[in-house]
């Protein structure tokens, strides 16, 4: 049985310790040096228009087009963007422009959305070894579709042609390589060699396994799950003897380690204070070294072996890194990036304690309530967690952006945007923008190999409508410091 640390929510709120300034005065103390690197700051460029009227129906407080742990919806490749989603006719679609265009050119696949549910996502990844677009969607609980381009597409996209042909048929495997029959979650990922990796999740909520898959740019291969759902986690409430472990996402630094986030969903309400809360809690990390093979705790202890006996679990030592009990509503599968210098951030928002210390409702807990929070490793080795002040209003999800300098955006819901600079030791987190014109549904799905490519910030959004009637979707794009 784990042994439980006492925590109270409010007292975790911490700033960073060492000594720090100010963009301004860091600009005026380098005046005399070399120019201090620019703070954080957002230039609107405009939007473009994928859909006039794509899919709406609102299912887990959500949609089924901008769900923001989709990994990618939207996706920056050799000078060129392309972007997924579901028309109101319930085709899968997919769309391409080159950067700076207004015009997206569509291709629709041979795909139909099967059931009004929002898990049911599109995700893309590039295998750089032989040039193809993947995508894997539809699939929550049950059997995904999977499809694949010709080789070669993604190397010029400019002199390749954007038609049905370039796309394979839509299969229910990875070209015959067999997952699970309970798949939800995909995210591509692509290892420093050029790999193409797929992250997914086996089972269902509040009992499954996070799996890896690998393209090696001739076939696939299923290479294991690494997480576990079994052991026991005592509450100050009761008990749970199953649970999922909820990836905040998963992503290669530079220097070739493969960073991991999460939370733990408990399935037994009995460890909650009350059954309308959610079972969610502490985050945790992780990280990898081989490419996924094997996984190590912060202090660099191997918890885990992919496909082996020994996989990462609740009572696996050193995960948390910040510890919170199941009754403020910490949500699952919210963001994580990797600093310039290979450190991992995450944002993670929940309750805080000083709303009180049990959520009843955790929609309208979280709506009123809720606070996003910056968590980082800092180069001493050490986590600061920074609340950021601008109040999400809503149960979803906020998306993290670093820039070129390594200065923090979150994306808020509804797409409104708030940074801080390096400079400060993220410290002065402020509204940069305000998406009030956007007219934008909850979560929004950010283009992460775009900030890379061109210094912008690029995300996905659909327009608020009601019932079931399509809406508006589009891209927005903001000019980032160079």
């Amino acid at each position: 049985m784990m042994r439980r640390r006492s925590f109270v929510a409010g007292a975790l709120l911490a700033t960073a310790t060492a000594t720090t300034s100010t963009p301004a005065a860091a600009s005026a103390s380098g005046a005399a040096g070399a120019a201090a690197p620019p703070g954080p700051s957002v230039t609107p460029l405009g939007t473009t228009r994928l859909d006039p009227q794509a899919l709406y129906f609102v299912s887990y407080d959500g949609l089924v087009n901008n769900n923001s742990f989709q990994k990618s919806g939207l996706l920056t490749h050799r000078g060129h963007q392309y972007a997924v989603w579901y028309t109101a006719s319930r085709a899968a679609v997919v769309a391409r422009r080159a950067l700076g265009d207004a015009d997206w050119a569509t291709v629709t696949l041979d795909h139909r959305l099967k059931s009004d549910d929002s898990h049911n996502v599109i995700s893309m990844g590039v295998s750089t070894l032989d040039g193809r677009l993947h995508l894997n969607m539809d699939s929550h609980s049950n059997g995904y579709f999977y499809v694949k381009s010709v080789a070669g597409l993604m190397d010029d996209p400019s002199a390749a042609a954007w038609t049905p042909d370039v796309f394979g048929p839509v299969l229910t495997s990875l070209d015959g390589t067999e997952l699970t029959s309970q798949f939800t979650y995909p995210q591509f990922l692509t290892t420093p060699e050029g790999r193409l990796q797929l992250s997914y999740r086996a089972g269902v909520s509040g009992n499954g396994r996070n799996a890896l898959a690998e393209y090696d740019g001739t076939r696939w291969t299923a290479l294991g799950e690494w997480t576990a759902s079994t052991g026991t986690y005592t509450s100050a409430h009761g008990s749970s003897t199953a649970r999922n472990m909820y990836l905040h996402g998963v992503d290669y630094g530079g220097d070739g380690r493969l960073h991991a986030f999460f939370t733990w969903r408990e399935q037994s309400a009995a460890v909650m204070c009350a059954s309308g809360g959610l079972s969610n809690h502490d985050t945790g990390y992780v990280y990898s070294t081989d490419r996924g093979r094997t996984w190590r705790n912060d202090a660099g202890t191997l918890v885990a072996t992919t496909g082996g006996p020994g996989l990462v679990a609740v009572d696996s030592p050193g995960l948390v890194v910040d510890p919170l009990d199941p009754d403020h509503s910490l949500m699952n599968q919210e963001s994580q990036a990797v600093d310039s210098t290979g450190l991992p951030h995450a944002v993670i928002s929940y309750v805080p304690g000083r709303f009180g210390q049990c959520t009843t409702d955790y929609a309208a807990d979280r709506t009123a309530h809720g606070r996003a929070f910056h968590l980082r490793k800092d180069a001493s080795g050490g986590w600061t967690k920074t609340e950021i002040p601008v109040p999400p209003h809503s149960t979803q999800r906020t998306r993290l952006v670093l820039d070129a300098h390594d200065n923090a955006y979150a994306v808020l819901p509804r797409g409104h945007i708030a940074g801080a600079s390096r400079a400060s030791g993220y410290t002065d987190w402020a509204l940069l923008h305000d998406a009030a014109d956007l007219n934008a549904f909850g979560e929004v799905v950010v283009d992460e190999a775009r900030v890379g490519a061109d210094n912008t910030l690029s995300f996905l959004y659909q327009e608020t409508s009601t019932g079931t009637a399509p809406s508006a979707l589009h891209v927005a794009d903001f000019a980032l410091p160079g």
